[in-house]
């Protein structure tokens, strides 16, 4: 029988080492779930909502680092560093070349969300019912 690299059953643990194999280790359709963010109070207001994971075009605003208070449209999801890159947000390398700086989700704000996705509207509308 072959060991498996993620398990479904772990629960939770105290122990940081395991916490990290967990995360690590999760397949993509769980990594997702670590790509919320908080919304804005009108938002937050709007849909009875607190955070909804991040897509592309999204709107949001930078709250940690050194892009702090910049607000920007997210250009690219990396969903298997778990990383969001903003528009605004980009460094220079030595060579002149502009590159998108990596930028956690925990350390955003949705201040205005992408509704193309009919899914993810179906998600709005169903906690505006509740």
């Amino acid at each position: 029988k072959m060991k498996k690299l993620f398990s479904t059953h772990w629960k939770s643990s105290k122990q940081p080492r395991k916490q990290r194999k967990y995360i690590a280790r999760a397949p993509l359709h769980i990594k997702h779930k670590f790509l919320g963010a908080h919304l804005s109070k009108e938002l937050k207001h709007r849909y009875k909502i607190r955070s909804l994971p991040l897509k592309k075009d999204d709107e949001v605003i930078i709250k940690r680092g050194q892009f702090r208070g910049i607000r920007g449209k997210i250009e690219k999801v990396n969903l298997r560093k778990t990383r969001i890159y903003v528009k605004e947000a980009q460094i220079t390398k030595l060579d002149g070349n502009k590159v998108y700086y990596p930028i956690h989700p925990s350390n955003l704000m949705i201040t205005e969300l992408n509704l193309k996705d009919k899914q993810r509207a179906n998600i709005l509308e169903r906690s505006l019912k509740k």
